[in-house]
């Protein structure tokens, strides 16, 4: 598992298949798989509920609480 970060583009990748990417615009990020912008913490922090939920499933505690935190961002 890993995040890429570059200036204008983050890649979240597991066992070396990209399941998540996100792009900035301006001052947010569209991440693929959440559907609004975010800013770049929050991008990551999305990026790595990707990778969680590709490792350990939509239901594990770190996940709800990941969701949690960026539903207040």
């Amino acid at each position: 598992m890993s995040i890429k970060i570059d200036e204008d583009t983050m890649t979240a990748i597991v066992n070396g298949k990209t399941i998540a990417s996100a792009t900035r615009t301006g001052t947010q990020w569209r991440v693929t798989t959440w559907p609004h912008p975010l800013d770049h913490n929050a991008a990551i922090t999305a990026l790595s509920i990707a990778e969680r939920v590709t490792t350990h499933g939509e239901g594990d505690p770190c996940v709800a609480e990941w969701h949690r935190e960026l539903a207040r961002a």
